[in-house]
C-alpha cells in the first residue's frame, strides 16, 4: 500500500541578485575596479580592492564577469537591490493600473480641458485611461452629441495614446478605452509644465459634473570599462 504524499512545499522564490558575486565570492585574481562614484580605479589586485570597499562599508561587487579581467564595482549592494526591488514594484503597479475620466454630453470648454489635462497626467505615467461618458434622463435621445464628445477627446489625445476600439453605448454610458503611446511619443498638448499634477489628479474628486534618480541596472554599472580597456 503506498504511503500517503504530504504536503509539497511551495517552490521556493529564485533570487535575481543572487547570481551576482560579491566580495569574498570573487576568486579571480586581478580585477578592473570601479569607485562607487564611478571613477575608474584601473587593474587591481582582488584582495586589495575588496579591502578597500570593506574599509569604507561597502561591497566589492562583480558587473561585468565576461571582461578580461572582470570589471567590479565598490557600491552600497544592499541598497542596489533595495532600489531595483523598489524600481519593479513601482514599474509593475504603474503597469496594472486603469483611470478613468468621466464627461457630461454638453461639457463646457474649461471643464472639458481641465478632464483632458487630467487624462493626458494619466497617460504620461503610463496608465491604461477609460474615458466615459453618461447620460442623463431625455439626453439619451441625442446619444449622437455624447459620441461627438467622446470622438474629440480621442482626435485631441492622439499626441498621448490611441483608442484600443470605438466608443460604444452601453446602457446610459459611453465607453472607450485609450493606451498609452511609447513614452518617447508622448507629447501632452493640455498639460504644461507648470501644472501641480497632484492637483490636476486630484481634481477628480471634485469635479462639479462628477459631484531619488532611478538606479542602474547592474550592466549599466560597468559604463565606461570598455573605453578605460581601449586607452591600454
Amino acid at each position: 500500500m503506498p504511503k500517503p504524499r504530504g504536503k509539497r512545499r511551495p517552490p521556493r522564490k529564485i533570487d535575481p541578485f543572487a547570481q551576482i558575486r560579491r566580495n569574498h565570492r570573487i576568486r579571480v585574481p586581478k580585477i578592473r575596479v570601479v569607485g562607487p562614484d564611478g571613477k575608474q580605479f584601473g587593474i587591481m589586485d582582488t584582495k586589495e580592492a575588496l579591502e578597500i570597499a570593506l574599509s569604507g562599508g561597502l561591497d566589492l561587487v562583480e558587473v561585468a564577469a565576461q571582461a578580461r579581467p572582470p570589471v567590479c564595482r565598490i557600491m552600497d549592494f544592499g541598497k542596489y537591490v533595495y532600489e531595483q526591488q523598489k524600481k519593479s514594484k513601482d514599474s509593475k503597479a504603474t503597469s496594472s493600473k486603469t483611470k478613468e475620466v468621466k464627461f457630461r454630453p454638453r461639457v463646457e470648454q474649461h471643464d472639458y480641458e481641465t478632464k483632458l489635462r487630467r487624462a493626458e497626467l494619466f497617460l504620461s505615467k503610463g496608465n491604461k485611461l477609460k474615458l466615459t461618458l453618461s447620460f442623463r434622463g431625455r439626453e439619451m435621445s441625442h446619444t449622437e452629441i455624447g459620441f461627438e464628445t467622446i470622438r474629440r477627446a480621442i482626435v485631441d489625445l492622439e499626441t498621448m495614446g490611441h483608442a484600443d476600439n470605438q466608443p460604444r453605448l452601453v446602457g446610459r454610458n459611453i465607453n472607450v478605452m485609450v493606451s498609452p503611446l511609447p513614452a518617447n511619443k508622448r507629447k501632452p498638448k493640455f498639460l504644461r509644465e507648470e501644472d501641480d499634477h497632484d492637483e490636476v489628479e486630484a481634481s477628480e474628486h471634485h469635479d462639479k459634473d462628477h459631484g531619488d534618480e532611478e538606479p542602474d541596472s547592474i550592466e549599466d554599472l560597468a559604463e565606461g570599462a570598455d573605453s578605460e580597456d581601449a586607452k591600454e
